[in-house]
């Protein structure tokens, strides 16, 4: 028959138990996007950013793209929670964004993989002698499994004066992993740009959002 003392450890370790797995089953339903940011703010004297009214600007290659559109609601909502007002007729500034994506097949180490890899294994036969008396045969073999694929997303925000069509501020994120669901990670992509508007830090940074699986 259990103790009392026993008992009592024994709900201590059941309840560590489940407070571990609540923790990591938390855990496994977010996932951190780490960016790296590079955010440069030139700003004229007596100009104040904060609560800026802005429209959006495209380039001709962007005019039909649909894709564009999407950036511009990501960006939107980035620029929103920035204290940014979007106001067409009204604007004081021009918004133009850019958005790229690409993908590779990496190594264990997150590297793309060097032209002239294979998935095939391979088998090596080898023979000496060595110091002592007698020889030495040896037979290799290894095998090479489908590489994962890695994806680079890149996004910029470029703001202008309507006024003097000075560029104010500017800034870009980047970000390389393994998902492939472009959408949301374009969506952190432009928050993590305009992390610490209108006041960035100098120099690169990086800006890490959690974001669910």
């Amino acid at each position: 028959m259990r103790t009392a003392n026993q008992q009592c450890k024994r709900w201590f370790s059941m309840a560590l138990a489940a407070m571990a797995l609540t923790f990591l089953t938390g855990c496994a339903s977010m996932r951190l996007i780490d960016s790296d940011v590079v955010s440069v703010a030139a700003v004229p004297a007596g100009m104040n950013l904060q609560g800026a009214k802005y429209r959006f600007e495209r380039l001709p290659s962007q005019v039909h793209n649909p894709e564009a559109g999407l950036a511009e609601q990501q960006a939107q909502a980035a620029m929103t929670a920035v204290g940014l007002v979007r106001d067409d007729a009204g604007a004081s500034l021009s918004v133009m964004l850019g958005f790229s994506g690409s993908q590779y097949l990496a190594d264990p180490w997150g590297r793309p993989l060097a032209p002239g890899w294979t998935p095939f294994g391979s088998i090596a036969f080898g023979s000496g002698f060595g110091g002592g008396l007698g020889s030495h045969v040896g037979l290799g073999m290894g095998m090479r499994f489908p590489p994962p694929t890695h994806y680079r997303r890149e996004v910029s925000v470029i703001m202008r004066d309507l006024k003097s069509g000075q560029v104010v501020y500017e800034t870009r994120a980047s970000h390389v992993g393994p998902w492939s669901d472009s959408v949301p990670i374009f969506a952190t992509l432009f928050q993590a740009a305009l992390a610490n508007f209108p006041n960035p830090p100098a120099g690169p940074r990086r800006v890490n959002i959690e974001v669910p699986r």
